[in-house]
Parts: C-alpha cells; structure tokens; sequence
C-alpha cells in the first residue's frame, strides 16, 4: 500500500497526460493535489512542510521561467534580425534533408549547450531554433527531448557526476573519474544507437510514406555519428574526466556530421521533408548577413556558459553578485532553491540577444518586440510549473514527517531493491529515470538514489561503478519523459495542452535506452568481472 503511495507522483500524472491526455495545466494541477493529500494524511507531512514545499516549487518555477525568457528573447530577436533566414540557408547548403538537420542541430549542437549548461536548456534552445527552421512543432519537441540525453550524463560540465555522486562515502576525483570512464564505456552500447533512435522516431511518427525505406537509407550515416560521439565520449572521459565529455565529443561530433554531409558522404540522394511545416515558406533572397554573423549569437551563449563554468574568478563572480537563493525555506535546512540570477543561463541568453542586435547592427526596438512576444508566450507556463514543481518537492521533502518514514524516492528505491535484487544491473538505469523523470534532474535523481544503488551492489556483489553507471545513464534517459521538461518545451515553441501526446512519442526511447544500458552493464560485468 505505501508503495503505491509513494509511487503516486509517477502513476497519477502518467494517468492524466498521458492516457487521459489533459493537458499539463489540468492533469498537474490535479496531480499535485492528490500527492500532497497523500504526502499530509497518509505519509504523515505537517502543513508547514507542505507549505515550505510549495515556496520551493514557486522559487524554482521562477528560474525555469526565466531560462525559458531567454531563449525564446534570444530565438524572437534573431528572427527579427533576419538572423534565423540566413542559418537556415546555410542548412540548406549542409543538407536540405531535415533528418541531417535534426541531427546537427537537436543532437549535436545540443549536446554542445548541454555539455556547457544542462538543466534543460538544450531543449528550449533547440526546439524553437527547429520550428524556425520549418520543423513542425510537434516534431521539433519530440526530437529535442530525444536527442538531449546521451549528453545528460556529463551536462553543465560533468554535474551529474561530480555533483550527484558527492555524497557518497569516498568521492573523490578518481571515484569520478572511474564513474565517467564506465559510463562512456558502457555508452558504447546505449549511448551510439541514439541517433538512430531519434530518426526512428522522428520518421515513424511524422513521416508520410515509405518509412522503412526512410529509416534503413540513414543508418549508415547514423551509424557514423554515433560512433564519433560515443568513441570520443569514451577517449575524452579517459584523458580528461567527467567536465569535458559532452562538450569535447559534440564538437566532434559536429565537425564530423558537417563535413560528412555537406559532401554528402553516406547520405541518401533524395531528401527526406516530411516534417516541413504546412505554413512554412522558404526565403530565396539574397543575404547580406554572413554565416558566422548570423550564428554568432548562439557562439557567444556557449562561449559565456564555458567561461562562467570553468573560470575560476568568473565563476565566483556570477555566482555570489545577485544571488536570488531561498535557503531554510520556514526554517526547515533541507528545503532550499538555488538562483544565481548572472549564473543563469537566462542571463546569458538575454546577454546573447543584445549581442545579436549589436553585432548584426540592427535597431533595438527588435529586442524590446522580441522581448514582448516572449512574456506572452510564457505566461500561462508558470501556474503549470508551480503546480509540477509543487508536487515535486512534496515527494522529495516526503522524509520529513510525523510518521518516521523515509521519503517517498527511498521507499520506491528499497522496494525495488528488494524485489528485483537478482536484476539489479538490468533495473538500475530504471529507478535512474523515474527520478529524473518526477524531478527533473538527472543530477537530483543521482543526488537522491546513487547511495541507494552503492548499498544494492555491495548487497548483491555488483560492481559499484557499473551500477553507478547505469543509475546516471539512466538518469539521462529520464530527461526525454521529464513533466516539466517537456512543459517548458512545448511553452517555448507556443504548444500548450499537448505535453501528453509528447511523452507518449518519447516514452518508448526513454524506455529503450535505459533497456539498452542495462544490458550493456550485464555485457561489461559478464566479460570484465
């Protein structure tokens, strides 16, 4: 019975946004209602925890909000510019086939963002740069999500790892440095076939004829790139650690699938434009903006992110000037909410947009237009992430109760532990997801559970590594599914209501790729250990 309690903050929206197919706005509203209820009459939570939660959920609502404002300010900005014309007649110059474009973009450039930010910036950068590229809206969510994951393991330079595994007893640099070189090992399974799976998708569910034909012509191609990037993940994490993955193996990645399909080596000659929007409409003139002018903006976003994440005296700047963080929210030590306003990769997408009207010299009345259709666009977002973020943070803050009960993520995890000990390898990257999948972070999800899966395989003799591995992995793979991920995203590109149709299309690659982690820790195990 407690079990089922606990897992309410799984089975009550799945409910709701996905086989009833409410809406975001309705299904969560619904949802945090019913798990609070839960969390004060049966888990035992006082009022003021409750309370204390929902701050918490509001504050954090704030600073998703504002991540969201910037890219949609940055985005709006270089549409006025002209700006988002010009890239894509570049694309056009690359590949005009959209499954190339899906995979420089939604793949590669944003693991590239995910690597110098994470915290589901890629997706709300990508998502809305495909929609002005001509990609329906459905398609351009449904592929940022997919695509933004093998790169989650090492995102905002290698957090997941360095900061989700910090508590454990005996984290140091070498224990991340084994955890990084087992993940991008066991990557070379899992990870590899990602490409191939968000063209599966993305062909199966929009493409309009000969879909086998569609999928079977890309493999090839595919099959490279996800062999630069898994084997350069692989080279990367062993020379230099857990930071520079993601970064170092997409820009390879990107150099790669660049040359490769602009000379169109192992691409197909006919090009694939199923996922043309209906209304969408080619601009033939002539450009008078370069290519890098054009691109420079999104440069600049990756060039800020990496010098406020890896200078030392910049990054203690941003992150102590204009600091917005609610510790001891009613005094309770545990419930907090970070927002390190210059920090934020808002700031610097806003920062990026005021660079884009200098640097391509145009007036700046374009970013004050910009800027006014982004708020309009968002506004409905926030009472939807309050009510996500809501119920997140009465699940997680669940431990602290009348009733002496471990919180709900550890409930669900020792009894997973319990029942499934035997398989443990296999399930791993499972309870991996779930947590990202209610949180929303693969990095919490890893914070909350990593010293759950260390006591299950000491108890059952696994390799530490390997499991800590797959919980990671896992936690990457969640980030498809992620409620309030996939709310932000589909706010970015102007979707609302249609969140559950999203995680249906993204529930199955999620599912596959932590299947295909599981069974690549039982291969390793088998042959190593």
């Amino acid at each position: 019975m407690l079990l089922l309690i606990a897992l309410s903050a799984v089975i009550v929206p799945f409910i709701f946004l996905v086989l009833l197919r409410m809406s975001a706005l309705k299904g969560m509203i619904i949802s945090a209602i019913v798990v609070t209820l839960l969390g004060i009459f049966v888990w035992g939570m006082k009022g003021n925890v409750v309370i204390a939660s929902l701050l918490q959920g509001t504050h954090k609502t704030f600073t998703i909000l504002y991540i969201l404002f910037g890219a949609l300010v940055l985005l709006n900005t270089l549409r006025q510019t002209g700006a988002v014309n010009r890239i894509n007649s570049g694309f056009q110059k690359i590949s005009g086939d959209m499954r190339v474009q899906v995979i420089i973009v939604a793949f590669l450039f944003g693991s590239l963002i995910e690597g110098a930010s994470g915290f589901g910036t890629p997706a709300m950068v990508t998502a809305p740069l495909m929609v002005a590229l001509g990609f329906r809206p459905m398609i351009a969510v449904v592929s940022a999500l997919i695509a933004d994951s093998v790169a989650v393991s090492f995102g905002a330079v290698g957090t997941p790892v360095l900061v989700g595994l910090s508590t454990l007893k005996d984290a140091d640099s070498a224990f991340f440095q084994s955890t990084a070189e087992r993940i991008t090992t066991l990557d070379l399974l899992s990870g590899i076939f990602i490409p191939v799976i968000v063209i599966i998708t993305l062909v199966v569910f929009f493409g309009k004829k000969n879909k086998l034909k569609s999928i079977l012509e890309m493999l090839p191609w595919l099959a490279l790139i996800g062999v630069v990037y898994a084997g350069s993940a692989f080279a990367y994490a062993f020379l230099f650690g857990a930071e520079f993955v993601a970064i170092l193996g997409s820009l390879t990645g990107l150099i790669v699938a660049v040359i490769t399909a602009s000379k169109g080596w192992l691409l197909p000659k006919t090009e694939w434009k199923d996922g043309l929007d209906d209304s969408y409409e080619t601009n033939e003139s002539e450009h008078s903006m370069s290519l890098l002018t054009a691109w420079a903006p999104y440069l600049m976003v990756v060039v800020l992110l990496l010098l406020t994440r890896t200078v030392p005296f910049i990054k203690d700047f941003t992150t102590s000037v204009l600091d917005l963080t609610w510790t001891n929210i009613m005094n309770f030590e545990e419930i907090s909410s970070d927002w390190e306003v210059l920090y934020s990769p808002g700031t610097i997408l806003i920062l990026s947009a005021i660079f884009a009207i200098l640097i391509q010299k145009k007036p700046f009345k374009d970013l004050t237009k910009a800027s006014k259709e982004s708020l309009s666009t968002i506004k409905i977002t926030g009472i939807t992430l309050i009510a996500t973020l809501a119920m997140v943070h009465v699940f997680i803050n669940s431990g602290i109760n009348a009733n002496d009960l471990i919180s709900m993520p550890e409930y669900i995890a020792n009894a997973m532990s319990q029942y499934l000990g035997p398989i443990w390898l296999f399930v791993a990257p499972f309870l991996g997801a779930l947590g990202s999948f209610i949180t929303g972070s693969a990095t919490v999800s890893t914070l909350t559970f990593s010293p759950i899966q260390m006591n299950i395989a000491n108890a059952i003799g696994a390799e530490p590594f390997t499991v800590l591995a797959a919980q990671i992995i896992g936690s990457a793979a969640g980030n498809m599914i992620c409620v309030h991920n996939v709310v932000a995203v589909c706010a970015v590109v102007n979707m609302p209501g249609k969140e559950g149709s999203v995680i249906r299309k993204t529930l199955g690659p999620a599912l596959l790729y932590c299947a295909l982690a599981g069974i690549s820790a039982y291969i390793f195990t088998l042959f190593f250990f």
